[in-house]
């Protein structure tokens, strides 16, 4: 239980700033279900992301394209459940961005398919896709931005703060700040 209070925190702060007042798509959404497909417990990798979307939906409301912004996000989830196998830098980067096009291409997908606003033709279709470029941006931002602040500050306190709490020499140890490599004895 214990290893789980931490990534449930952050989901819980994730949900939270999405109640927040925000830029169109600067979501911490596909940053949680992420973290949450790398962090959390196999059995709760994917539900615990997507309760806290129902949960955060109770108060923003819902609408007519959910089945395809949950369905992004639960691939999300997925793309994290790959990284927790290829933890890296460079997989968590990629990962997001992986994340960010499949949010773009699901979510307008079904703008198009369910909404009245463009014809159900091919061209409907690329003019729907055309017209979502501009929070295309926003997506990709806020899912970098977010990815590293979830991922970056359960790190940190991971491998800082805990370590340092737990065992204060061993701390000092690996951050190089014991008494052999102090360079201001005489």
């Amino acid at each position: 239980m214990k290893k789980i209070i931490t990534p449930i925190s952050i989901i819980l702060f994730a949900v939270l700033l999405r109640l927040l007042p925000h830029p169109p798509n600067f979501a911490p959404i596909a940053g949680m279900a992420l973290f949450g497909g790398v962090y959390l417990n196999k059995k709760y990798a994917l539900i615990v992301p997507l309760l806290a979307m129902f949960v955060s939906d109770l108060f923003i409301g819902f609408h007519s394209t959910i089945l395809f912004v949950y369905g992004s996000f639960l691939l999300t989830g997925l793309i994290g459940l790959w990284i927790r196998q290829h933890k890296s830098i460079q997989n968590v980067i990629l990962g997001t961005l992986a994340s960010s096009v499949l949010f773009f291409i699901i979510t307008n997908f079904g703008v198009w398919l369910v909404g009245s606003l463009y014809p159900k033709t091919l061209q409907g279709l690329v003019q729907c896709y055309v017209y979502a470029l501009p929070f295309f941006r926003n997506t990709i931002l806020g899912d970098l931005f977010y990815t590293g602040v979830f991922f970056g500050s359960y790190e940190f306190i991971k491998n800082v703060i805990l370590i340092s709490i737990r065992d204060p020499y061993r701390f000092l140890i690996k951050s190089g700040m014991t008494r052999k490599n102090d360079k201001t004895k005489n």
